[in-house]
């Protein structure tokens, strides 16, 4: 893989418990955006979601399991290497992020945000540095009893990380202060949306959170000055009402910013929105190529798919000026979860 090129290798985490490879690493074919396998390792149960140091060399991996933990990988090779012992987090992480030299998890189970430091070899402390802890509930009886942090991420400005929180229906704004999350504000969305994912533009002013309990995307205003975001509008994923199951997952920004994009599971489609200033409209949908679209990844001009119950990963070429999804091909990875690049 040295030869290939780091900006040609492909990450892709699969669910273990399901029957999963663990983590899968993969080159993609320079202008084809095709991939191909050539390195597995399964000694971390369900990495449900991956993210990479900004150089390149390193990779993190939360394990979707009820104790949860986070690990580090050495990339250098075909495969990835084991680089410490795994970390233990709150449980049921499904998302981390990178920020101010540290990896931040969304423990999903346990309702909380979580902070492990990296130390300057890029392997991970021994134990967590702190813990930022949610409150609240929803109107969803079964999905909303409790908070549910789906996600974290950072900002454009990295001043602030975000933590999307599906049970409680809310953006929180944070930051960290010696290695602990504190809560700068907290932003209500809709009662009963269910904010799974967010996306920033690249302009640094507007974000997009695809809502997984009802159908939609909230658009948003960014403010990184203040910490401020505000909900302008909720916009339907889909051009009509759903036949079956409907749970929107990922959502995807455009590097231009143009187009954002969303997938969304039961329906099986990716949604295609153009951006026009503060608002978003649905130009169209294709089907996603397998079954359980469960995350999306763009990477030079492609966007991909992770596939949970189909178990593949599919590609499709963005290039063209509408920004409607052409599929390209698709990868066998049982129980897809999520793909990264680097």
């Amino acid at each position: 893989m040295a030869a290939v090129g780091r900006r040609h290798r492909a990450f892709i985490g699969s669910f273990t418990a399901a029957g999963g490879p663990g983590l899968v690493t993969a080159e993609v074919r320079p202008g084809s955006g095709a991939l191909t396998v050539t390195g597995r390792l399964g000694t971390l149960p369900d990495p449900a979601y991956l993210a990479l140091s900004p150089d390149g060399d390193m990779l993190y991996a939360v394990s979707e399991t009820a104790e949860g933990a986070v690990a580090a990988y050495r990339v250098a090779g075909d495969k990835p290497e084991t680089a410490g012992p795994p970390v233990p987090v709150g449980g049921g992480p499904t998302h981390l992020a990178l920020h101010a030299g540290h990896v931040l998890t969304a423990d999903y189970g346990s309702g909380g945000v979580t902070a492990v430091p990296v130390r300057p070899d890029g392997t991970l402390a021994a134990a967590p540095s702190g813990l930022l802890r949610h409150t609240g509930c929803g109107p969803h009886d079964r999905r909303q009893r409790g908070p549910h942090p789906h996600q974290v991420q950072p900002d454009p400005s990295g001043r602030w990380f975000v933590s999307v929180d599906l049970g409680t229906d809310s953006v929180r704004v944070c930051t960290l202060d010696g290695g602990v999350p504190v809560l700068h504000r907290e932003f209500a969305l809709r009662p009963g949306s269910g904010p799974r994912h967010l996306a920033f533009h690249p302009d640094g002013e507007h974000a997009y959170v695809v809502n997984e309990l009802t159908p939609t995307v909230t658009v948003c205003r960014w403010d990184a000055a203040g910490g401020a975001l505000r909900p302008l509008a909720e916009v339907p994923v889909l051009p009509g009402a759903p036949a079956g199951d409907a749970y929107p997952s990922g959502v995807v920004v455009a590097p231009d910013g143009r187009f954002v994009w969303t997938a969304t599971r039961g329906e099986d489609v990716l949604s295609v929105f153009a951006v026009q200033g503060d608002g978003l409209r649905l130009t169209g949908t294709v089907p996603c190529g397998g079954h359980w679209p469960r995350a999306l990844a763009e990477h030079d001009g492609f966007l991909y798919c992770a596939n949970e119950r189909s178990g593949d990963v599919t590609w499709f070429d963005v290039r063209e000026g509408a920004g409607l999804p052409r599929y390209d091909g698709s990868v066998e990875v049982a129980a897809a979860a999520c793909a990264v690049f680097g």
